[in-house]
């Protein structure tokens, strides 16, 4: 796997390195050693998968609050979405700022998002499912969020959010 990091303090794109031959490829996605190796967590024992009916399907920006912030690795395991993340840790040097990256089937590319650190996506295609490994278990008391088009941010999506939750439509404006 390749790794690496982008914008935001902590957080990685991860890339595969496929095996190809006459059958296809072979790829690694997960190596505790390698993860440990690159000062990511070893451990995440919850996995999730979102199912996403209609491109243009915006899910986020959702985290947990400390003492039970998460972190996640988020891959598109069918279709195609425009990862996003937001660094909303007191203290962190890259507060405030976000980063995106599109993660779809056929790139394989993974998204490694710190604890305490904002994530959503946009769907691109139909028919796009999104799985993510968790470093801790959820806790619904610690959740949180933001809006996805909170001026605070300026986020830039590729496309027009058709289909978003009213819970993440109405996330009030963030303020530090």
């Amino acid at each position: 796997m390749i790794f690496t990091p982008v914008s935001v303090s902590g957080a990685m794109l991860i890339e595969v390195e496929p095996q190809r031959d006459e059958r296809g490829a072979f790829a690694r996605i997960w190596c505790r050693r390698e993860f440990e190796a690159q000062g990511l967590p070893g451990e995440f024992p919850q996995g999730n998968i979102s199912f996403n009916t209609h491109a243009g399907t915006l899910r986020g920006m959702h985290y947990l609050t400390p003492p039970r912030a998460e972190a996640k690795v988020v891959r598109c395991s069918r279709g195609a979405m425009h990862d996003v993340i937001v660094d909303v840790r007191p203290g962190s040097p890259t507060y405030g700022r976000w980063y995106g990256a599109d993660l779809t089937a056929v790139n394989a590319r993974m998204l490694f998002v710190p604890a305490g650190v904002a994530h959503g996506f946009l769907t691109l295609m139909d028919d796009t499912d999104v799985t993510y490994q968790m470093s801790d278990y959820h806790a619904p008391g610690n959740e949180a969020g933001l809006r996805w088009n909170d001026p605070a941010f300026n986020i830039v999506w590729p496309a027009e959010v058709r289909v978003i939750a009213p819970r993440d439509a109405a996330w009030p404006d963030f303020h530090p």
